[in-house]
């Protein structure tokens, strides 16, 4: 009985020692920069974790107008991801469908509406860089990324995506009524014509973005949560206009509406396999110690011959023998539940934002003062988060006009 149960113990050790953890990265002395210690965090990142660290980094030199920072973390960020969804990271994938491994054990790639940000940021980036035609391919990469959904419900209704795909074919001299079609199909604001005249593209973002957070009884679901933004609407005032900036799309509202994934089968077996085991694991142990004491409590007349003392040595042995192989169960059945990982994948890119909004102006060459207002529900503007800016718009070269991207943003930077 000993050496089975020392046996079992060195058995177990040695089952725990392999369900692997996740390591942590190295600790990294902050500076209160947030983009200095981005990019910190992305030097120690696991490789896992660098898509993460990339789509962070690059949101945060965007808004501090580093286009050149911005775009080479993006381009790494989709690389990757590209690689990922290749195949590239189908054996850490793997590792993580099976039942003792953590899904966080896979490379992050980021739920469809991340990596429709990130194609979505990206496309502005080559409009920046006078690329429209590049840009209307990233802007038609995340309208294809929000094509696969499982209910298709919500499939495809990006609105801003469809909206600047249209405007960058027709500023390239092609017929951008199908994509405009589209975009006034999923918009729950009125969306003006395209003018290919205008020369000044105003982006503006607001209000905190979606976070991931795992629920149910073993934290198997995916869940998303947000702090609801006062903010609903902005306001920019230049070159003697006032243009109303209305919420087109709600990044909260494409992470929760999305439908399930083929991880949350799996992690909803993980869950039912870890409750099946930790069920039978207590009914194993429970009957080993009934077993066990039905043997000690038994009251018999003592034996008188050598074949009664036989069978009652016999009878003991084989009580014995069945408390060991329940508690054996048992203590096996609790291993596995415990081992077990259905906690689903909670990384969150936590720099977004929850409301993306437009606007195309004409504005002649020189510098424009600019005042940007955010409005709640109610039209009240709130006073503190009002910006003053400058628009500068470039003289023509060669007689050609290139558009000018200004993007702004209410998130911390």
């Amino acid at each position: 009985m000993f050496r089975f149960f020392f046996s079992s113990l060195l058995a177990s050790a040695v089952f725990l020692a392999g369900c692997s953890t996740v390591p942590l990265p190295p600790p990294v002395a902050y500076t209160g920069d947030a983009l200095i210690d981005g990019k910190a965090q992305l030097a120690v990142a696991a490789p896992r974790d660098r898509v993460l660290w990339h789509y962070r980094v690059g949101a945060t030199a965007l808004r501090r107008g580093d286009s050149d920072e911005a775009a080479r973390q993006l381009d790494d960020a989709l690389t990757l991801t590209r690689g990922t969804l290749a195949g590239a990271g189908e054996a850490e994938a793997a590792r993580a469908r099976r039942m003792f491994r953590r899904e966080a054990e896979k490379p992050f790639v980021g739920e469809p509406y991340e990596r429709v940000m990130a194609a979505f940021y990206r496309g502005l980036l080559y409009w920046r860089q006078g690329e429209p035609d590049n840009a209307r391919a990233l802007f038609r990469d995340g309208a294809f990324i929000d094509s696969d959904n499982e209910t298709k419900a919500f499939a495809g209704d990006w609105v801003l995506p469809d909206y600047l795909d249209g405007l960058a074919t027709v500023k390239l001299g092609g017929d951008g009524a199908e994509a405009l079609a589209r975009a006034r199909a999923s918009s729950k604001h009125p969306l003006p014509d395209y003018d290919p005249e205008a020369n000044v593209l105003v982006v503006v973002e607001f209000g905190r973005g979606p976070r991931k957070y795992a629920a149910g009884e073993y934290g198997e679901q995916l869940r998303f949560a947000a702090e609801p933004s006062r903010l609903t609407g902005a306001t920019l005032t230049v070159g003697g206009q006032a243009v109303a900036l209305p919420a087109y799309d709600d990044v909260v509202f494409q992470a929760t509406t999305r439908g399930g994934r083929i991880m949350d089968h799996i992690l909803g077996n993980k869950a039912v396999f870890k409750q099946g085991a930790d069920a039978v694991g207590d009914a194993a142990l429970a009957a080993a110690v009934m077993v066990a004491s039905d043997r000690d409590d038994r009251r018999r007349p003592p034996p008188k011959t050598k074949e009664e003392r036989e069978e009652q040595r016999e009878d003991e042995r084989e009580r014995d023998q069945a408390a060991v192989a329940l508690a054996a169960i048992g203590l096996f059945s609790k291993i596995a539940a415990a081992a077990a990982q259905p906690t689903a994948d909670t990384r969150t890119w936590d720099n977004l934002p929850q409301y993306l909004s437009f606007s195309a102006l004409r504005l002649p060459p020189g510098e424009h003062e600019a005042v940007l207002t955010f409005q709640d529900a109610d039209g009240v503007t709130a006073a503190s988060r009002t910006q003053n800016f400058l628009i500068s718009v470039p003289p023509p070269v060669d007689g050609r006009t290139e558009d000018l991207v200004v993007f702004r943003s209410d998130l911390p930077n």
